[in-house]
This record gives structure tokens, sequence and C-alpha cells, in this order.
């Protein structure tokens, strides 16, 4: 396979984001890309250079000339397109979370199993660099076992209200702390089993916005560490940083703390302070660069070489699983069971 044949499924931020990389990069051929919006088509295609555009993926997904697809839909919009293209015979990379049901995560899961497909992840903070410092650490056992972690990953009010259009369909908890469950789950190698979380509703609500402002989640995992997990959108946008991202682990022998609100670079002018964000995306000589490309390169290494993903299907179910039942727990008041993997996945995944 000389260039991995991607179409893109969903073209807001993100998913123009994952069609500019895959445009330029030497090992993917950017085929198609899909969206419900004609006008959105036609300013991807001007931007990207791609030649197939379409308002219906199904479409899409009738050509016989893709090889894998990009599934860049809002949060609670993935399963569908997602069943679609690996029933298509296509292999497929899905934005996080990778649904928001864990039902529907398992269906994913069994029809990547029959028909020998791949699926990864976009859990793109893996490959930044102080992450696989902090994961190298804890396997050298050099700081002790992990006990406990606290993930912070916490928005300005900008982003429910004007950067994406969807906020009410999801939750921060969704949107922010996926990334943070995935990564305590890595870095502790332990499933989730447990959750219990609270939440208000107050600041976006008045906006007409049907979301929780902040959830704070506890949650055990299986070898016998918990975490808490934040996250919350309602930062005044006086804030430096469109984000404010801080990751900790605690163990027997040492700590780990990445705070990733300030990435080397602060910038005053007259009308303002910031902190530029640069770790995950960054023009560099006009070219996409980062932990973001990095995380798309290396899907199409997989599916070019045959192995597996870096942040495989499995991945995604879990982190799926322990959200739902922070959800739950949202809305009974009680600690809530993380959902177990079922008994045949269990099966076919040991098989491997």
């Amino acid at each position: 396979m000389e260039r991995v044949r991607i179409g893109v499924i969903g073209l807001g931020i993100m998913g123009e984001l994952y069609a500019r990389i895959y445009s330029t990069h030497p090992l993917a051929e950017l085929v198609a890309v899909s969206t419900r919006r004609q006008e959105r088509l036609a300013e991807v295609a001007k931007r990207t250079g791609v030649k197939n555009t379409y308002t219906d993926y199904r479409k899409m997904l009738e050509r016989n000339d893709l090889d894998a697809v990009v599934v860049a839909t809002p949060d609670s919009f993935h399963f569908q397109p997602a069943r679609a293209v690996l029933e298509s015979g296509r292999h497929v990379l899905v934005e996080k979370p990778l649904t928001t049901r864990v039902d529907e995560a398992d269906e994913l899961l069994r029809i990547a199993q029959r028909r020998g497909r791949k699926i990864q992840v976009a859990f793109n903070h893996r490959w930044l660099s102080p992450y696989q410092q902090a994961k190298a650490a804890l396997v050298s056992g050099k700081i002790g076992q992990p006990l406990a972690a606290y993930a912070r990953k916490n928005d300005t009010i900008f982003v429910p209200t004007e950067y994406i259009s969807w906020a009410g369909q999801t939750t921060s908890a969704w949107f922010l702390s996926s990334h943070d469950v995935d990564l305590i789950r890595w870095l502790l190698e332990a499933e989730p089993v447990e959750a219990r979380a609270l939440g208000r509703k107050e600041v976006l609500a008045a906006r007409g916005i049907p979301t929780y402002d902040v959830i704070q989640a506890q949650v055990k995992f299986s070898s016998g560490a918990f975490a808490t997990f934040e996250s919350a959108w309602i930062y005044p946008n006086t804030f430096p940083s469109i984000v404010d991202s801080f990751v900790e682990v605690l163990a027997t022998a040492g700590h780990i703390h990445m705070d990733r609100k300030y990435e080397s670079i602060e910038v005053s002018s007259k009308d303002s302070f910031s902190y530029p964000k640069g770790f995950l995306t960054g023009e560099i000589f006009g070219r996409v660069r980062g932990a973001f490309p990095s995380c798309l390169e290396d899907f199409l290494f997989a599916v070019r070489e045959d192995t597996a993903p870096h942040v495989t299907g499995l991945d995604g179910r879990q982190v799926t699983a322990a959200l739902e039942a922070i959800h739950q727990s949202l809305e009974t008041g009680s600690s809530e069971p993380v959902r177990p993997l079922p008994a045949d996945l269990q099966a076919a995944y040991a098989r491997r």
C-alpha cells in the first residue's frame, strides 16, 4: 500500500483539521469528505483540494477507493457513521469519545472483530511527550505503586457558547474528561470499576444551553487506586488560556505533576495576557505539527503495517463505560458500577 486512502465524515473544527492534515501527509490520500451542509463542503474542498464531496456519508461509503475513514461528528453522533464505516469494510479513526453509550461501543467492537477492521480512538494526549515520560516513570517503578490521581480539564466559557454549537447535546465530562479518563486508565494500567459524581447546572442553563457547568467525579480502579476527574467550561474568557489542564499521580514513593495550562510561552500586549497553545497542534513552516498530527500519522502506520493502533477500540470502550457510570451517578446521586466488558468480547480479546 503506497498511501492510505482516507475519507472524513464531519467537517466541524476537528473534521477540517483531520482533512487538512491528511491532505498534505505523504502517506495519505484525502479521497473524499462528507458533511450535511453544501457550503461547508465547498469551503473545505477549497482549503484542502479534496475533489469528492458528499452531503450523505452513506453515498461516500459506496466508493471503492477508500481504505479508512475518520468520524469527526459531535460527541453523541459517532456511533452510526462508525458502524457504517466498519460494515463497509474500512478501518475507522473516531474522534473522542468512541461513543456515549456502552452498548454502542460493544457493538462497534463486535463488528470490528467480525470484519477484521481496526478502530483507533483519537485520544491524542497520549502522544504528548510529558505524558509519555509519566508513563515511563510509572512503568519503571521508581515512584512506587500509584495510589490516587487527580485530573482537571476546564475550558473558558468561549468553548460551549461560541467554539462549538452543540454543547447542549453533550457535557463537559464527555467533551473534556474523556481525555483524562483515558490518560489515567493508561497510566495506572487498571480498569475503572465504580464511579460517583456531582454536577451543577447554573451558568450555561441561564444562557439556554442545557448542560452541566461543572462535574466532579471519583472513579475507583481495579488496582485499588482512585482518581478525581474535574471538568468545567465556565472559566471567564479573561483566563489566559482556552483550557486549564492538569494531571497528578500520587504513588507510594513519589508523585507526577503535569500542568499544561502553560506550554512554554506567554504573550502580553496592551490588551491581553495569554498562554498560547502549541503542544497538540502548531503551525510550523506551513504544516500542522504536534501530538495531534502524530496521532493521525500513527493510524496510517497501523493500517499500512497491519498493526494494532496505539489507542484501540477497547480503550475507547472502557473510557465510555467509566463516563456512562459517571453520568448515571449524576442522575441517581449514588455510586454506580462501571459495566465490565461482556464475556464474548473478553474471550475475543483474550485470544489476541
